[in-house]
């Protein structure tokens, strides 16, 4: 099975620092939505949709706090950046509506959404001023590394709890590693592990800005930075590996032509010769074309971020929706999120856009469905379509599901996507 018991990485029991603190030093975890309250006021974000323009005005004040240079800034410990926020699914009913699916366990996609924005204010947290209220810094998500799963079922009645801190930072980059744990008997147990890299730019979300230096304070904090550094450079080869800058692997181009030959119809056609037109889908098998599904969202306000452009947990949410029911009708039984990984958030969305999504089955092995969802925005005035996110998520279904079947070696479903899948795939059972 792909679920494997989660490393929970043990920092000093000092890390539990938390945002706020309850009456004679019991600490009160704070919940998303005091998350969500407290970006806003970092970044003086306005709670009216009309307000938008004068709020990203006066940000643009913010300029003359930004550092020249990173050895400007104080350097940071891992414990400065730990938080801890809890989901209180069992202690509040009344925000379980919000996480509940037709299963009776939890939307994965609001979890999606909750990692997002807690990466971003551990982000901010690290990059925290003395005496400066608000942050002249724009703190984005750049890429979603890895989410690994440990359990199959996320119950809709147990409280949550996220943990996260900064493990790694570049000049403008910092790396967030966050834990999501669940209550049983009394005690958190571990349900997954997401590694996401942020980046911070100008008030105006224009050009790089940058952030205080990390300072690893014991071996097992040397090991974790170490890590982060390790994860950049395997990011950089697998990106210029890619199959849009280089060809297949010798064993990859036997792989494509093995699959073309067992498409043939070697039945002889009017002048006794095999076409390479002539296909055929083996036993137990779908072709690629027929295992897709498409979706139209319209972003309205309401989707919005602390910078008014379409909120990243939304656009996982819905890709993360649109993967699952892509896998669930092919697989024609409910599947289980397994992995995330590689989410690169190429260009932000704006408000009012077409968002339109796809969903493509590109790889299956055993009971396992490699999706991939691109995302792209329309402009309906330019009547332009351009690329914001590509998509890769590996479920588990509970039976055995047929082979995927690319039919053109280039073309409109082309074996490229196969093998990007099945580099995925492999990338994700190497990790678990």
């Amino acid at each position: 099975s792909a679920y494997r018991l989660c490393t929970m990485r043990k920092l000093p029991s000092v890390l539990a620092r938390t945002l706020t603190s309850g009456i004679s030093g019991s600490p009160v975890l704070p919940d998303m939505s005091e998350v969500r309250n407290r970006l806003r006021d970092i970044v003086g974000a306005s709670t009216n949709w009309r307000d938008h323009v004068q709020a990203m005005q006066e940000r643009k004040a913010l300029h003359t706090l930004l550092a020249k240079r990173q050895e400007d800034l104080p350097p940071r410990r891992m414990k400065d950046s730990y938080l801890e926020v809890i989901l209180p699914l069992g202690s509040q009913p009344e925000i379980r509506e919000k996480y509940l699916n037709v299963y009776n366990s939890v939307r994965f996609g609001r979890i999606l959404e909750d990692l997002d924005s807690l990466g971003v204010l551990i982000c901010y947290t690290h990059t925290k001023q003395e005496m400066q209220p608000r942050s002249p810094l724009s703190i984005v998500t750049a890429l979603v590394d890895k989410i690994n799963l440990c359990k199959k079922i996320i119950y809709p009645d147990c409280d949550i709890k996220f943990t996260g801190n900064v493990s790694w930072v570049g000049k403008t980059s910092m790396e967030v590693k966050m834990h999501m744990l669940q209550l049983h008997d009394g005690d958190y147990s571990p349900v997954l592990g997401a590694t996401f890299v942020m980046v911070a730019r100008d008030p105006e979300n224009k050009r790089p800005a940058f952030v205080n230096p990390l300072i690893p304070e014991s071996p097992e904090e040397e090991e974790i930075f170490k890590q982060g550094e390790l994860n950049k450079l395997r990011r950089i080869d697998f990106s210029t590996a890619s199959l849009l800058k280089m060809a297949p692997t010798a064993e990859e181009r036997n792989i494509v032509h093995d699959i073309f030959l067992n498409t043939l119809d070697t039945r002889q056609g009017e002048e006794g010769t095999v076409s390479f037109r002539s296909r055929k889908l083996p036993p137990n098998s779908v072709w690629m074309e027929d295992a897709k599904l498409k979706g139209l969202q319209i972003c309205h306000p309401q989707e919005r971020n602390i910078f008014n452009r379409i909120f990243g947990g939304f656009l996982m949410r819905k890709a993360y929706e649109l993967g699952w029911a892509t896998a669930c009708s092919y697989g024609s039984s409910r599947p289980f999120i397994v992995s995330v990984d590689d989410i690169m958030f190429q260009r932000p969305v704006e408000v009012g856009s077409l968002l339109l999504l796809s969903g493509q089955v590109c790889y299956t092995e055993k009971n396992y469905i490699q999706v991939r969802v691109h995302s792209e925005v329309y402009d309906a005035d330019t009547r332009e379509h351009q690329t914001t996110n590509i998509f890769h998520f590996t479920f588990v279904s509970e039976n055995e599901v047929p082979r995927i079947v690319p039919k053109t070696y280039g073309g409109k479903y082309p074996s490229m996507l196969y093998l990007d899948g099945k580099r995925h795939f492999a990338a994700m059972m190497k990790e678990i």
